[in-house]
């Protein structure tokens, strides 16, 4: 798959995008099960549909699903969320959620594009201040790339994730908004 920064196409998915936003998430959780907190086997159970109050989100709310694709004509490699938290004292703050990049895109910009455009929303966000996410902690490549967006390790859940058997840590990020 060629992937060209000038033909990258970002845009929020919607209603619409709900099937292939599904199966590109499964095929995330399948391949990476120590980077989500949901089980492949849970989404199977819980179908499609659990993502449907998110493709319908409000970019302006802060809550929002963005997609990839390397062409307007081109299937999704690539998602990001962003989900506004909900309680009063604590709607300054937003988290970033199912990011996930297609193996075959993987390494090519995808995902600093997403993340990029993501924060570019989130600052358009009435009284949003603060974007947080979880990495896990021995997942370096990942860590990078939010460092470099100005992301900041502020703590660590030791044993946030139990893969099998397998304890793993996930290390604490913020960003603050201009």
């Amino acid at each position: 798959m060629s992937v060209n920064a000038d033909t990258l196409l970002i845009r929020q998915l919607g209603p619409a995008d709900r099937d292939a936003y599904f199966q590109l998430r499964l095929r995330g959780l399948k391949a990476h099960p120590a980077s989500f907190g949901q089980s492949h086997d849970e989404a199977l159970a819980k179908g499609a549909g659990q993502h449907d109050a998110t493709l319908q989100g409000s970019e302006t709310e802060g809550t929002f699903l963005l997609g990839a694709y390397a062409s307007a004509d081109a299937p999704l490699i690539g998602v990001v969320g962003l989900l506004r938290n909900k309680a009063h004292k604590e709607r300054h703050k937003a988290n970033v959620v199912g990011m996930y990049v297609a193996q075959e895109a993987a390494g090519r910009g995808v995902g600093r594009a997403l993340l990029g455009e993501l924060l570019t929303r989130a600052a358009r966000v009435d009284g949003l201040r603060q974007v947080q996410l979880t990495v896990g902690s021995r997942n370096d490549v990942a860590r990078r790339l939010y460092e470099s967006l100005g992301f900041r390790k502020y703590g660590c859940e030791v044993g946030a994730l139990n893969v099998d058997g397998v304890f793993h840590d996930e290390d604490l990020m913020a960003r603050f908004l201009a």
